[in-house]
């Protein structure tokens, strides 16, 4: 492994007029909510009153998970019970550059909060909600779909905002609201990889159905990217283990295992070559359709050293502000808790500095469990010690 260094700045697709990132190191309270705190599960409806929560019985087809061989579970049948933990919350809530973010972005700019009404799209313990009101909001409605809803009504209460904020537990696409139409809808609806266990769909309902026509979405930008990365440690100690297990042939396990990208943090040192956007969204005004996508990458080695795989990662701006900030989850900025994806290939590339590994990568959701992902690569490379032509590598994100 080659130790060279690289620039540890965020790519400036999404920075601020310095080329860096405004946030992933400043104001306020270091971080924000994650993918889970999300709007979709038992069918249930808000009575309308400030501060409290109404609930019908889950539907028999979320009931019915629990009866599931492990085999057939998707993530489908643990998200919502995932989310009624304590312990994800904390997680969350202790990832200081998202939480700081979101906190920065609101509170820093009053104007657009001041006597609006907010939506919280899958509030989980309401932190959104409340900073929300500390910048002068006149009502934000909380939605959740997840029992965390329960503690989040004492939060609220406990933080004397009864009054500002109305909780309502249900799934967007089935409540209704009690105001014709919203100013803000603010969200952290981000999952592993962006868009896994992610709740845009459901963001982009809401947008849609409750809006106003020069509403703001919080955040409304984010922009995925690919870089290759040596990685050979990792890789045996996930990959080629299975190989010889206290002198057993467990390889078909190692096919399995390659199949599912790892959630992990990646050391910056490890990176091979540049890194490409592979996906940019506007939440102003993408579509579902866009969330499916294909795109094609040219990385550059900038060492010579071996390719052990792919790496995805992240960031979200706030571009609607007068000083626009955002985070990366890029290795080369600091720990959240999506950390990095990395896609592992069965055999590695041998690059050269200046060569080229060229491809595609297409993604969208699994037939059977949207929140999945089915994600494949096509990998070219013509390089003085390694050749491929048109290797296609499928992976299920789940």
């Amino acid at each position: 492994m080659s130790g060279t260094k690289r620039d540890h700045s965020p790519p400036k697709s999404l920075s601020n007029g310095n080329g860096s990132l405004e946030n992933n190191a400043s104001p306020p309270s270091k971080k924000s909510t994650s993918v889970g705190e999300a709007v979709s599960g038992s069918s249930t409806k808000s009575d309308g009153i400030n501060g409290t929560t109404s609930t019908t019985s889950a539907s028999s087809k979320e009931a019915k998970a629990e009866n599931k061989d492990d085999d057939e579970r998707t993530s489908k049948d643990y998200y919502f019970d995932s989310y009624s933990h304590h312990g994800i919350h904390e997680e969350m809530l202790k990832d200081e550059v998202r939480t700081k973010t979101y906190q920065t972005a609101i509170l820093k700019n009053r104007h657009l909060f001041e006597g609006k009404i907010i939506l919280d799209v899958g509030c989980g313990t309401g932190i959104l909600s409340m900073f929300a009101v500390q910048a002068g909001a006149a009502h934000v409605y909380a939605v959740d779909c997840s029992s965390i809803i329960e503690q989040a009504s004492r939060i609220v209460h406990d933080n004397g905002m009864v009054d500002k904020i109305t909780l309502i537990r249900g799934k967007m696409e089935e409540i209704e609201l009690p105001v014709p139409k919203v100013d803000i809808i603010v969200s952290e609806w981000m999952g592993y990889f962006l868009l896994y266990e992610s709740m845009l769909n459901t963001v982009l309902f809401a947008r849609d159905k409750w809006l106003k026509p020069d509403g703001i979405v919080f955040p409304d930008k984010a922009v995925m990217y690919l870089c290759a990365v040596e990685d050979q440690q990792m890789k045996y100690q996930r990959i080629d283990f299975w190989e010889n297990v206290y002198g057993f042939d467990m390889s078909a396990l190692r096919e399995v295992a390659l199949k599912e990208p790892v959630v992990d943090v990646v050391d910056p040192k490890l990176v091979v070559t540049n890194s490409v956007p592979i996906l940019n969204i506007d939440l102003q005004k993408c579509t579902e359709e866009d969330l499916s996508f294909a795109s094609a990458f040219r990385l550059r080695a900038q060492r010579r050293d071996h390719v052990h795989g792919f790496v995805a990662y992240f960031e979200c701006a706030f571009t609607r502000l007068q000083q626009p900030l955002g985070f990366s989850t890029s290795p080369f900025s600091k720990y959240t808790h999506w950390k990095q994806t990395i896609f592992y290939l069965d055999k590695p590339i041998s690059v050269d500095e200046g060569e080229e590994i060229t491809g595609s990568i297409t993604c969208k959701p699994n037939p059977r469990n949207e929140r999945d992902l089915d994600i494949a690569l096509d990998i070219n490379f013509d390089g003085a010690h390694s050749k491929i032509i048109n290797k296609h590598v499928e992976y299920r994100l789940r």
